[in-house]
């Protein structure tokens, strides 16, 4: 139950961030790459922070390299894929369509040996019905669909490795402060070569840095959650939390449309999820 009340304050502070940083791409007030690296730079900083204060708690182990490199290729891809879909798609259609990762997640989760009870299974069932009815309705707005969609299946394989680390090798600082400095690096050479920005003096200017820090929060409190329950329970609190804040912020802030058949679905949502965490 902690992971799961972890997750959904994270996927507030995310929403915050996704909000503002979609906003100022689509106004051409910074570029997407701009907006990766500040959602990246305070998380960082965090981990590293919390890293030290707790001094032997931050270790990283040779032993995960093999399994470190290929999540730390697949999180830019991630990363990158991620920001664009941000930008190009609403924001309840990126919530909702991201729901995909859960039933993937789920075998993922069967196969690391997690017991699953009869109950947590119907509710799965539920969260894939539910995902159905998304895929078939037409009061979702279908721009940015494959990047959405490219990202909810991606991420069942940087959660599994996520996952895999911190139970097998390394401590949750260790392992997401270098992903984070690698994705910083990454974000900062395209924005300053493609974008010809420099993405740290946007942390001058008080939204950008609204929009950088609430990121940095979310991210790190989504991190730990991870630690208290089977990644497939965690990212069902987090994807149907999402779903709520996007739908709020896109209806109040997007002025997107069919709110009340998107709450509904949120309900019913939520039922799966209840039935996954009792």
């Amino acid at each position: 139950m902690i992971g799961v009340i972890l997750s959904s304050i994270a996927t507030f502070f995310d929403e915050i961030s996704s909000s503002i940083g979609k906003n100022k791409v689509n106004n051409h007030e910074e570029s997407a790459y701009t907006m990766g690296f500040l959602c990246l730079i305070w998380g960082a900083i965090f981990f590293f922070v919390i890293g030290l204060l707790k001094g032997g708690e931050f270790y990283f182990s040779l032993a995960s390299l093999p399994t470190f490199s290929i999540r730390a290729f697949l999180e830019i891809i991630q990363m990158h894929i991620s920001v664009l879909a941000v930008v190009k798609a609403d924001r309840t259609t990126f919530n909702f369509i991201r729901v995909g990762t859960l039933p993937l997640l789920f075998i993922v989760d069967l196969l690391m040996g997690y017991a699953i009870d009869p109950k947590q299974m119907l509710g799965i069932g539920i969260i894939i019905l539910a995902f159905i009815i998304i895929l078939l309705s037409h009061k979702f707005g279908k721009k940015g669909f494959g990047l959405v969609l490219f990202t909810a299946i991606n991420a069942v394989a940087t959660i599994s490795l996520y996952k895999y680390d911190i139970t097998n090798f390394n401590s949750v600082e260790a392992e997401q402060g270098i992903i984070y400095a690698i994705l910083i690096i990454y974000f900062f050479i395209v924005a300053h070569y493609v974008a010809k920005e420099n993405p740290l003096r946007f942390l001058k200017k008080p939204i950008f840095f609204t929009q950088s820090i609430t990121q940095g929060i979310g991210g790190v409190i989504e991190s730990f959650a991870y630690s208290f329950g089977p990644a497939s329970i965690i990212l069902a609190a987090k994807r149907s939390s999402a779903i709520l804040w996007s739908t709020l912020s896109g209806n109040f802030y997007f002025k997107e449309k069919h709110i009340l058949f998107k709450l509904f679905l949120f309900v019913f949502l939520t039922a799966g999820i209840i039935l996954l965490v009792l």
